[in-house]
């Protein structure tokens, strides 16, 4: 695959450093860090499985230059003092065995940190919230900012020491330097604020301390939000200005964009195509004839070369991409492009779990994220039949799991076609990325030998047991909950009905309208299907209301859709009705109530989402038909124990080597 990559592949010498492929993967945020900033095992191997997996240049997430004042998150890594030089070290080693480059990004999170977790007011330029509701900062004085200053460069040298091979300054996603650069957080009159030069004065002095402390061959790379995506704040064309100012003694640009307010542009939502982005680099490199690094959702290697080849940008910054699939790198360059598990855009294990409720990482469709596939090293040791029952994701990756240890494995679908509920609803056309993990699941199955699938079946007891299981996994899935509500039953998806499920809208996804002006739609359920239904319908120029019986439309949706759907119903003013109540369903309105009152709510298409219950329409003729048998055990994963999101049902499948082990099969 190499010569059909051959951009990607070239390798590329920037000062004393050269880098064996196009690849970086992004600085994100792990929570994999010790609770004193140093870091951990964990974290190190986490790394090295992405240069195992052939990535050029690993630029390890944001460290403090300055704690606690300049922290972000509880366990982020820290860089301010010497003592953690030797950890970072075994990084930087551990790495440099795979032929692998790797960088530190060094950061002050000004505004965007939390008195919470630090017991100081956040700091900033001005005394603005670096997003809506945050805490009111503290203007720096001139004396701060000086010594912030040197605490960079005195960073960069500890990285120097450590054996890393560049370092970045991140001076974009409302961090304290984008707080300086961003008209919106600046409102300074003195020397650093009022005009693009006076703006920029603190990162050009940070970038000068930088390179004072580390010399003139180490390589410096710079990351900035090119385009803040705000109202005010700073254009692609305002960044063109204020690089003047502070890319002299920079290497490489690595040209992001968005702030905390528009964080669905700086962590790419699902519905953005790959490399989106691009153009934004390609007018940052000719302006300023220098290395340029482009991200946003770039997953598909043709993608990649493509946008190498045209010039847009030098580099390719995979962020989570490289979390969904280490091995990225090696598949494109010795393998089979369709073996690379695309990561889906969701936010949800990586986004939705550290900046929504600060744990550690994940990814919904890799359950192996730290450790990597080491299970697949193991085998079993003695004959062992195992029945999956629902060809979704989570039985999928209980049979693909299963099958990759030695087991004989058959996997048992009643539809026609393998994928489930994610294949459904990637038909939506804001998530058709969704369906790249159905495809590649199924393309893994097909791979695998002992893996013997029958779709359009219902399974049955004579048919289960003529199998021979040592092990049946239920994973029938979910099916729209329909609670006893007067008038639903008899109205929803009937045929002629204005009434319809999520299921049955996506059915006839291809006949609505593409303008819809006039039209009045009505969405009951303020959850993640009925706010799928919202982002289709409201940009067709109907008139949308969503109903929602809790406080809070859209609760439990990881921050990045949170933010875009929250922008996009403000955009298109749908009418948002929380505490609302649906009490009866009328075949062209819904009666609603709220504070006691009730409402007609008329419509021209109406949908009840009120989420997804659990099917499992054999599990119990399983359990007595094997109750005698000990020697069998049945396990019931995903939705069909309870519905939830993909991400728990893939973690379930993967956990059937839990019972292998348990039943001393591995």
């Amino acid at each position: 695959m190499r010569k059909q990559y051959k951009h990607i592949f070239e390798p590329l010498t920037i000062r004393n450093m050269t880098l064996k492929n196009r690849i970086m993967m992004t600085p994100m945020g792990t929570n994999y860090g010790e609770q004193s900033g140093e870091m951990s095992f964990l974290h190190i191997n986490y790394y090295e499985q992405r240069a195992k997996g052939g990535t050029g240049l690993i630029m390890v997430e944001n460290a403090s230059v300055d704690s606690p004042e300049g922290s972000n998150g509880t366990t982020q890594l820290r860089i301010d003092h010497d003592n953690y030089i030797p950890r970072l070290f075994k990084l930087t080693e551990t790495v440099h065995k795979h032929g692998t480059r790797i960088g530190i990004q060094l950061n002050h999170a000004g505004a965007s940190s939390q008195s919470a977790r630090t017991n100081m007011q956040p700091v900033s330029a001005s005394n603005i919230p670096s997003k809506d509701g945050g805490e009111i900062p503290r203007p720096l004085e001139k004396e701060e900012i000086m010594r912030i200053v040197k605490k960079f460069g005195e960073a960069a040298k500890r990285a120097q020491i450590a054996g890393f091979d560049t370092v970045e300054i991140h001076a974009g996603h409302s961090y304290l330097l984008s707080q300086f650069l961003s008209p919106l957080m600046n409102k300074r009159t003195d020397e650093f604020g009022q005009t693009p030069e006076n703006r920029a004065r603190f990162a050009r002095l940070v970038v000068e301390e930088v390179r004072r402390q580390v010399g003139p061959f180490f390589p410096i790379f710079l990351r900035i939000s090119a385009d803040e995506f705000l109202e005010g704040g700073n254009t692609l064309d305002d960044c063109l200005e204020y690089l003047q100012y502070i890319q002299e003694e920079v290497d490489v640009i690595n040209v992001s964009c968005g702030l905390n307010g528009s964080i669905q542009y700086q962590i790419d939502a699902n519905y953005l195509p790959d490399g989106w982005r691009s153009y934004m680099a390609r007018a940052v490199k000719e302006r300023y004839n220098k290395p340029c690094v482009t991200t946003g959702n770039i997953r598909d290697p043709q993608v990649a070369e493509d946008i190498l080849a045209r010039g847009d940008a030098d580099i390719i910054g995979m962020g989570r991409g490289l979390i969904a699939d280490p091995e990225w790198v090696n598949k494109v360059e010795f393998g089979d492009v369709e073996d690379i598990r695309k990561c889906i855009s969701c936010n949800i294990g990586c986004a939705g779990n550290r900046i929504g409720i600060n744990r550690p990482i994940r990814c919904t469709i890799n359950p192996s994220v730290p450790e990597g596939e080491v299970y697949k090293k193991r085998h079993i040791n003695k004959p062992c039949n195992v029945v999956v029952i629902g060809g979704g994701t989570a039985g999928l990756e209980a049979a693909c799991t299963a099958a990759e240890v030695g087991c004989t494995t058959f996997l048992i679908e009643k539809k026609d076609h393998l994928g489930g509920l994610a294949a459904e609803i990637s038909k939506i056309p804001d998530k058709k990325r969704l369906a790249d993990f159905p495809n590649y699941m199924i393309h893994r199955a097909s791979k695998l030998n002992n893996l013997f699938t029958f779709t359009g079946m219902e399974a049955n007891i004579d048919f289960v047991k003529s199998l021979k299981p040592n092990i049946i996994v239920n994973a029938t899935g979910s099916s729209p909950l329909l609670p006893p509500i007067k008038g639903l039953h008899e109205n929803i998806d009937k045929e002629g009905s204005k009434v319809s499920s999520i299921l049955n809208m996506i059915d006839h996804i291809s006949e609505y309208p593409e303008d819809l002006t006039g039209k009045k739609v009505v969405v009951i359920g303020g959850g993640a299907v009925g706010l799928d239904v919202v982002e289709f319908f409201a940009p067709r120029g109907a008139d949308v209301s969503i109903v929602e019986m809790m406080p809070i439309i859209g609760n439990g949706i990881d921050p990045v859709s949170k933010m875009d759907i929250t922008t996009l119903m403000k955009k298109h003013n749908v009418n948002q009705m929380p505490n609302t109540a649906l009490r009866e369903v009328c075949a062209d309105k819904f009666i609603v109530e709220a504070n006691g009152e009730t409402k007609e709510l008329p419509f021209d298409y109406g949908f009840v989402c009120l989420g997804m219950k659990a099917e499992h329409p054999v599990l119990m003729q399983l359990k007595e038909a094997f109750e005698e048998d000990d020697s069998i055990e049945i396990l019931n994963i995903g939705d069909s124990v309870r519905a939830r999101r993909i991400i728990e049902g893939t973690d379930e499948g993967r956990n059937i080597l839990n019972t292998l082990e348990r039943r001393d099969y591995l």
